[in-house]
C-alpha cells in the first residue's frame, strides 16, 4: 500500500491538466524544487499510476462530426464469445470506448466517425457480421455536454494499492 500525500495529488492534478508542462513549471505549480518533483513523478509512473501521457485532438477539426452510442447483445454470454467479441473491437480505430455492461445490452461501444454513411460501413460491414451478435441498437449524441479525461482526485491525501 503506497499513500500519496497531498503534494502528490496537486502534481496528479497538475498532470492531469496539462502533460506537456515541464518539471520546473510543475514544481513551482506544487511549491516543490525541480529534484524532488521529478522523483515524485518518477515514482509514481513506476508504481503504473501515471500509465502515459497522450495529446487529446479535437475530432471536429479533424472531421469527425458523429458520436454514436452503440448497445450490442449477444446470443450468449460465454467466454469465448465475449473474448472473440472484445478481440474484434481491438484493431478499430472508430471505436473509442467499449464496456462489458449489466442490465439489457452486454456491450457499450462510443463510436466515433466522420458521417452516418461511415456509421453505416460500421455497422453492416463490420458489427453484424461479427460471430454471436443477435441485436444493435445505436444512440446519436446531438451534443456533447461535457467531456473530461482528469479523474475526480481527493483534496487530501490517498493511499493506493501498489499490486496490479
Amino acid at each position: 500500500m503506497k499513500k500519496l500525500d497531498k503534494t502528490d495529488i496537486r502534481i496528479l492534478n497538475a498532470l492531469q491538466e496539462n502533460a506537456s508542462i515541464t518539471n520546473a513549471e510543475l514544481a513551482r505549480s506544487v511549491n516543490l524544487s525541480a529534484t524532488p518533483c521529478f522523483n515524485r513523478v518518477k515514482a509514481m509512473e513506476e508504481l503504473g499510476l501515471i500509465r502515459r501521457q497522450v495529446t487529446l485532438l479535437d475530432p471536429q477539426m479533424l472531421g469527425l462530426h458523429v458520436t454514436v452510442f452503440i448497445h450490442v447483445s449477444l446470443e450468449k454470454q460465454v467466454e469465448n464469445v465475449l473474448r472473440n467479441f472484445e478481440e474484434s473491437l481491438s484493431d478499430r480505430p472508430e471505436v473509442m470506448e467499449c464496456y462489458l455492461m449489466s442490465g439489457d445490452a452486454d456491450y457499450l461501444l462510443r463510436v466515433l466517425v466522420p458521417s452516418i454513411r461511415a456509421l453505416e460501413h460500421f455497422i453492416v460491414d463490420f458489427l453484424t457480421k461479427l460471430p454471436g451478435v443477435a441485436n444493435i441498437r445505436s444512440s446519436f449524441t446531438l451534443k456533447q455536454v461535457r467531456y473530461k479525461t482528469a479523474l475526480p482526485l481527493p483534496d487530501e491525501g490517498l493511499s493506493i494499492s501498489d499490486e496490479s
